[in-house]
């Protein structure tokens, strides 16, 4: 296995099998510095770049909550326009990234422009974290996803998942990307203009994933073990910022997961995944159900971060 030390985490195709369950054991080594809400100094003499050129709330104050837990240090930016790179000058992502790596020790990276992360890794000296690029991948998401399946149900091969949204979701590709290294069949579910691209199809085919399409929820969901959620009514991801005004459409029933839904047709101990935020596509009353996972799903975000930070950094092995 390749180590972790020095690393760029910029994509799911670069992780072989045994990457991610070594991922995921760390991550359990942080779990319980997360929980009991504790700070210690595995990191203290480090310091994290947030270098966020699109909107976020979990990912960049996961990266940050975690650099804190781990007793580090956080400096950056979470508007492109508050930078050189969103104004008169627009600086470029070599400028940009050529100066971040003297002001920290890992860079992580969220941009509207898909491939961003990848071109600031080849000028970079540090490691770069990709927080998710345009239409492109969000690793970290995915990992966080597949870590919270593991710990809810006790494993991940043998779990048949149920993939609902807009397929041109950087989420999606990751997941597609993750579960080639998994025995998990795969169902998706979304509008013919969201569909799966014939370019993405062909390479979940190269990796060997079990996957089918179908057209509404309730033909799937009976089997689902792993229901993931995304929303169809969606920003334009190649945009810095999509700030909408009026009405916007309404998730169709296709689409939707609701609680009558899941009381009438899902597996009683099946786990709803969201990496949030939502529409309509899953209702405020499916919270308190059993089915509902997507609050733990961030808090394991925390976890996940510390356990990446922890090892690009070289603080584990």
């Amino acid at each position: 296995m390749r180590s972790f030390n020095g690393r760029d985490i910029l994509s799911l195709k670069e992780f072989e099998r045994n990457e991610f369950f070594h991922v995921f054991d760390v991550a359990q080594k942080m779990e319980p510095i997360a929980r009991a809400r504790k700070n210690v100094d595995l990191l203290k003499e480090k310091t994290l770049v947030t270098a966020f050129y699109q909107p976020s709330t979990r990912t960049r104050l996961a990266h940050e909550s975690a650099m804190h837990r781990l007793g580090g240090h956080v400096t950056g930016f979470s508007d492109a326009k508050m930078t050189r790179a969103g104004d008169f000058y627009q600086e470029s992502i070599k400028d940009t990234v050529k100066m971040l790596e003297y002001y920290g020790d890992v860079i992580v990276m969220r941009h509207f422009q898909q491939g961003a992360p990848h071109e600031a890794a080849k000028w970079a000296s540090i490691p770069i974290i990709n927080g998710g690029d345009g239409w492109g991948e969000h690793p970290t998401q995915i990992l966080t996803d597949l870590y919270t399946v593991l710990r809810e149900k006790g494993r991940i091969d043998g779990l048949k998942w149920l993939a609902v949204g807009d397929m041109r979701m950087r989420t999606m590709h990751s997941l597609g990307y993750a579960l080639s290294q998994f025995d998990c069949p795969i169902t998706f579910v979304s509008p013919p203009d969201m569909a799966l691209t014939d370019d993405f199809k062909q390479e979940l085919k190269q990796y060997s994933v079990d996957f089918k399409e179908v057209d509404h929820v309730e033909m799937a969901i009976a089997d689902a073990d792993v229901i993931l959620v995304e929303p169809v009514v969606q920003p334009d991801y190649s945009k810095s910022r999509d700030e909408r005004t009026g009405d916007l459409n309404l998730t169709p029933a296709n689409y939707r997961i609701t609680r009558e839904l899941l009381e009438a047709k899902a597996k009683s101990d099946a786990i709803l995944l969201h990496s949030l935020p939502r529409m309509d596509e899953v209702p405020l009353d499916v919270d308190i159900t059993r089915w509902s996972r997507y609050w733990q799903e961030a808090a394991n975000g925390v976890v996940m971060r510390m356990a990446l930070l922890a090892l690009v950094l070289g603080a584990m092995e």
